[in-house]
Parts: C-alpha cells; sequence; structure tokens
C-alpha cells in the first residue's frame, strides 16, 4: 500500500503542538495517563468481569437476572475498550511501554484482536481518516453507505431505518470472521511489517486467542451453569449486541456527520499541496457533549475527538484542558471546530446523514 503524507509543518500544526507541549510542561504534566486512568482499570473490568463470575460460581442463578447481567457486561466491554484498551494501543496509557502492552491485550479479552486493530486504527484510520478506499471505519458492508464517494444503492433509502441493527453487530463481527480477513489483507498489503511481525505469527496468535476466548466465554458457561446452550447464546448475543451498538455511535458521530469532510483517494492527494495534516483532521472529525464530565469518564475522552486526532499519543484525560487550546487555535487561522453540544443531538444529526446518503 502506497502512503502519501499530508504535511506537518504548517504554520496552524506547529503552533498548535507548541502550545500543547507548554501546556503540559506549565503545569508538569506528562502526555499519558495518571491516577484516573488507573482508576478505570478495576472499576471497568468490574462491569465487564464480575457478573460473569456471579454467574459462573452461582451466585445469580434466575435466568433473568442473568440476562440483566450480560447486558451489564456489554455496557463494562464497552468501557474497556473505549477507556482503556484505546489509550493502550496508541502508547498514551501509560509511560510504559510493558504496562501498554499489557492493557492492548484487553482487547483478546473482549474477543478482538490487538494487532489488527492498531493497523486498521492507527495506521489506516487516524492517516486517512474519511478517506474512501483507505479509512476502512467508513467501509461498511454493501447495506450501509456512510460515504457520499460510494455507490448508493436503492437499499440505501432505508438505512436510517436499520442501520443501528448492524451497528450491534460491530463487534461479532470482529471476533468471528473479520480479524482473520483482515490479517490476511493486511499481509498482502504488507501492513504486517509495520507491526514487526509475519504473517505465519500473528495467525497463531490469533487462533490461540480466538480459542481462549470461545473457551471462557462460551465453553465454561455451558459446562457449569444451569442454562441450555440457546441461553449461553443469547446471552453472549445479547453483550455483544449492546457493546457494538454503544461503540459504533460513539465512532459514527466523530466522523460520519453531516459537517465532517470526505473524499476520495485521489482528493486526498490533491489536497497535499494545500492542506495540513491538522486541518485535514479538523476537517474530518467532531466533538460532542464536552460539558459531561460522566460521558467523558466512560468514553475515554472520544468525545473529544479532534483533541484525541491531532494528539493520539496524548491520553484522554487531558482532552478536557486541550480542547480549549485546539478551539482558539482553530478559530485563529479560521479553521471550523464540529461540536455538537449533546450525544443524542449528534445521533440525530448522524442519522439525517445516512437518510440523506441514502437519498442523494
Amino acid at each position: 500500500m502506497q502512503y502519501i503524507r499530508l504535511t506537518r509543518s504548517d504554520e496552524f500544526t506547529k503552533k498548535l503542538s507548541q502550545q500543547v507541549d507548554e501546556y503540559l510542561k506549565r503545569n508538569n504534566l506528562k502526555r499519558y495517563g495518571n491516577w484516573r486512568i488507573l482508576l478505570k482499570v478495576p472499576l471497568m473490568f468490574s462491569l465487564f468481569l464480575l457478573p460473569y463470575f456471579l454467574m459462573v460460581f452461582g451466585v445469580i442463578e434466575n435466568h433473568w437476572l442473568m440476562f440483566f447481567m450480560t447486558m451489564i457486561m456489554g455496557v463494562g466491554m464497552a468501557g474497556i475498550g473505549l477507556s482503556i484498551m484505546h489509550d493502550a494501543n496508541h502508547g498514551a496509557f501509560s509511560k510504559y511501554k510493558w504496562l501498554n502492552k499489557v492493557m492492548s491485550f484487553s482487547m483478546e479479552i473482549l474477543g478482538g484482536f490487538n494487532l489488527n486493530w492498531r493497523i486498521q486504527h492507527n495506521v489506516l484510520h487516524h492517516s486517512f481518516t474519511n478517506v474512501h478506499d483507505m479509512d476502512e471505519d467508513i467501509d461498511s458492508i454493501g447495506l450501509l453507505r456512510f460515504s457520499p464517494n460510494v455507490p448508493r444503492k436503492k437499499v440505501h433509502r432505508f438505512q436510517v431505518y436499520y442501520a443501528w441493527f448492524f451497528y450491534g453487530f460491530m463487534t461479532l463481527s470482529w471476533m468471528t470472521n473479520k480479524d482473520f480477513m483482515q490479517l490476511r489483507r493486511y499481509s498482502k498489503e504488507g501492513l504486517l511489517q509495520s507491526q514487526n511481525t509475519t504473517f505465519k505469527k500473528a495467525l497463531t496468535q490469533l487462533i490461540f486467542s480466538k480459542i481462549l476466548y470461545y473457551a471462557y466465554m462460551i465453553l465454561v458457561p455451558l459446562l457449569v451453569m444451569d442454562v441450555t446452550w440457546w441461553q449461553v447464546l443469547l446471552g453472549f448475543f445479547v453483550m455483544h449486541f449492546i457493546c457494538g451498538i454503544i461503540l459504533a455511535f460513539v465512532f459514527q458521530v466523530a466522523h460520519v456527520m453531516p459537517q465532517t469532510e470526505f473524499m476520495t483517494k485521489d482528493g486526498y492527494t490533491e489536497k497535499n499541496d494545500e492542506t495540513s495534516w491538522a486541518k485535514h483532521q479538523m476537517m474530518t472529525t467532531a466533538n460532542f457533549e464536552n460539558w459531561n464530565p460522566l460521558l467523558t469518564w466512560y468514553v475515554g475522552g472520544l468525545n473529544y475527538q479532534i483533541e484525541h486526532h491531532l494528539f493520539p499519543d496524548i491520553s484522554h484525560v487531558h482532552y478536557p484542558k486541550i480542547s480549549k487550546i485546539v478551539k482558539k487555535t482553530a478559530q485563529e487561522y479560521g479553521i471550523q471546530y464540529n461540536y455538537h453540544t449533546t450525544f443524542w443531538g449528534a445521533i440525530f444529526n448522524h442519522l439525517r446523514l445516512l437518510k440523506q446518503l441514502g437519498r442523494a
């Protein structure tokens, strides 16, 4: 795969980076997470693992309560991905590389594969945000159209009504066929080299991680719990569906919005001389509900998506303060700062764009 890099030496990028560095230095802050992100580890993992162990060890045996527990696990699963795994795979969780690596494996605990995630997210999504055929986050199954650069089908006129259903399958797709398909494709495109691994080694790790995941998530409940096979699968599906819905809407309202820009590979190349990397991130990214500390805590600061895309190697615990610098600097240079006051308002606008993309 050939990469086209936008410049990072323009005046806006240099001034923004300088001001953020000065803010961190002035307040004696490191770019990494602090005690607040460390506190999230037991809390988020408790949301996910405590219901699991309560059911496995027979503390909770009522089937309706079990069903509710799987819903809580879905919320915890999303929280781990947003608040812990995400920072870790960006190397921003801790100053210790080994701790970032350990926390990055929380992806495997959730049924995913952190190697694939780093390539799709860190390499492709962050480098080519909203660029058709390069940013996999806006690629989708044929039933969904997230970009005006994707050919429209008749079925797309109804996507505003059924999109949420497919969003729920987001993590189910990861832990079944998508990880294997991605790994094969990344190998062919030479992307595994950037992660210092080979296809054979990565495939072995992927298979091993999937076996362990299915063993503790499906086999163990079948062996020790007083439930039928279909009840186990139903709970498994509910957990993933809730997690998928949460993750999908957090990601979608950050990029697939009426205010954000979309472009083709050729259009991205043409912008190489006139648009810097930082400006591109500003044009293709949006924030939402920054006034809500509880939401910011749960989604790992990804409601500050602009700041995250500009400074992915800085932990999300710093984004609320950094956002003031970004907003002020963007205003000075006449660059639009995309923001929605509420999460629900952002979701409404996302659905409005899906409706538009389905009809034109």
